[in-house]
């Protein structure tokens, strides 16, 4: 049976998604906007939509055994979206418990999309190996990850770097 996590990359323009296995490879991927929709939740059932159609795609059996998020203003402690400036939803969105409740019995981490971008390079990029870097993300908005001594660094309220 192959294992697929879901990777989740909200940017303010487009959301990129795929199936990830555990060496890094992906599988069955999409793009979806995210500047269209006014409210989180028609974006999320537009989200979810999307996911259910690359899932198709897949090569039976699997098991998704994870979904991973990087957001903008994402806190890494709370799971939650806090008014991002590149996003048209605003306040504080508990995003990843919204995740959950359409993949149930499956863990769903949120984080900065800095961070998310950081810990793949370090895992499977041109950090690997790296244990001290900064790594800086440039889209709709400006964003980065921090990495000292191997371990990404949060901070204390979810928001270093």
């Amino acid at each position: 049976m192959n294992d697929y996590v879901i990777g989740i990359d909200i940017g303010g323009t487009f959301t990129k998604t795929g199936f990830v296995d555990r060496q890094g490879n992906c599988y069955a991927e999409s793009v979806t906007p995210t500047d269209v929709y006014d409210n989180v939740e028609d974006y999320l059932d537009n989200l979810v939509s999307e996911l259910k159609d690359s899932e198709k795609q897949l090569d039976k059996p699997y098991k998704i055994i994870g979904v991973g998020i990087g957001a903008p203003n994402g806190n890494f402690h709370k799971g939650t979206i806090e008014n991002a400036p590149n996003l048209k939803w605003k306040g504080l969105i508990p995003f990843a418990e919204m995740v959950s409740k359409h993949y149930s019995n499956i863990p769903v981490r949120l984080t900065n999309d800095g961070n998310a971008a950081a810990l793949g390079e370090m895992v499977y990029g041109g950090a690997e190996g790296m244990k001290d870097f900064i790594l800086l993300t440039l889209g709709t908005g400006l964003g980065s990850g921090i990495v000292v001594n191997g371990d990404l660094v949060y901070g204390h309220d979810g928001f270093a770097g």
